[in-house]
């Protein structure tokens, strides 16, 4: 009962008395600059300790609260997260600002990483009440609800989704996604069948061929993502290689994704899956290089994936030692990562 109280306080954060949205998240100040920058280098203690001195100073304490709680995500810390953003949520002035829903967008993130999903619908609610159509919150609140077991909320949201943003594939194929892991696959491919049949014909060959390869016809999406990358970027390549992998056929895949490189190096995406693609013909060394060469691209989303497939790959080339002492810096980065704790147990008894 106290959270069900605690919500709808915040629910009123967001809904009650509003004149108008205040836009803008406030200046950050030196040091929480500073601890924000600190939290992009995944070196989350230094960054708690540089929001402290930002604390210190007198700098804007829901920002300080909000920086706090990433980092303490980051950490794997959840409960500590949820509590400080709860508290800069408490600090709102009853307007509602942009860091408000940004704000129970974290919290709500928090929450199903500690395993609360039902917390986590409840932040939905709360941002659906003020925003309606707020696609992101519906599909979000959808993914809660599977975690729930409730196949028939989460659809009501995915399909609420669709009304909303039906020109969206990358959305639909999310959709997909998560039905699928969740068992619902025959209903995700529903998804992209009917987007499919409705608008087949108005898809560019980028869409058409990423909704083939998700509907497992290879063949199809190879003839349309070969069409996609006469004119496309890294994504139609990296798409065009994983059809090609489907059908087994891991030379030309690896042809694709080198001739992307040949023209640009600035996708860690191509250089894992490049990498992945090397595994799997059992070429571990050029596995390697590829990791290592996605994590020397800059600002890249993609390093903690890198990271892991970096020390397998080392794995299979039985540097064992060398393994152990990555899988051990990795583990500092991602503390639950359950795979690398497992990698990490195997490596230490070799």
């Amino acid at each position: 009962m106290i959270k069900i109280r605690k919500y709808r306080r915040y629910a009123a954060v967001l809904c009650g008395l509003l004149a108008a949205l205040l836009a803008g998240c406030g200046s950050t100040g030196t040091k929480t600059g500073e601890a924000m920058q600190l939290l992009q280098e995944l070196r989350y203690q230094e960054a708690l300790d540089m929001f402290q001195t930002a604390e210190e100073e007198g700098e804007n304490s829901r920002l300080i609260d909000r920086g706090r709680g990433i980092a303490y995500m980051g950490m794997t810390e959840y409960e500590d997260a949820i509590l400080c953003f709860e508290e800069a949520l408490a600090g709102s002035d009853g307007f509602v600002q942009p860091v408000d829903f940004d704000l129970n967008y974290y919290l709500a993130a928090a929450f199903i990483k500690n395993g609360q999903p039902a917390e986590a619908e409840e932040v939905y609610n709360a941002i659906l009440g003020l925003r309606p159509d707020e696609v992101d919150a519906h599909f979000l609140r959808g993914n809660a609800r599977l975690q729930q077991s409730n196949y028939e909320g989460a659809k009501e949201d995915f399909d609420r989704v669709v009304s909303l943003d039906a020109n969206n594939y990358d959305r639909m194929i999310e959709i997909y996604q998560a039905l699928q892991h969740y068992g619902y696959k025959d209903v995700g491919r529903e998804y992209l069948e009917n987007a499919m049949r409705v608008a087949e014909d108005k898809m560019n060959s980028y869409d058409s061929g990423r909704m083939y390869y998700y509907l497992g016809e290879y063949q199809k999406a190879c003839v349309a993502l070969e069409k996609a990358r006469e004119k496309g970027d890294s994504e139609s390549y990296l798409y065009l290689g994983r059809a090609y992998e489907a059908t087994g056929d891991y030379n030309y895949a690896a042809s694709v994704y080198h001739s992307w490189i040949a023209k640009d190096t600035g996708s860690a995406a191509i250089y894992n899956q490049l990498g992945l693609c090397e595994m799997a013909m059992g070429n571990y060394q050029q596995a390697l290089e590829a990791f290592q060469a996605g994590m020397q691209v800059e600002n890249n989303t993609l390093m903690q994936t890198l990271a892991f497939n970096e020390i397998v790959a080392y794995e299979h080339l039985e540097e064992y030692q060398k393994a152990f002492a990555l899988v051990e810096n990795y583990l500092r980065s991602y503390p639950d990562d359950e795979l690398a704790k497992r990698e990490q147990q195997f490596l230490s008894s070799r």
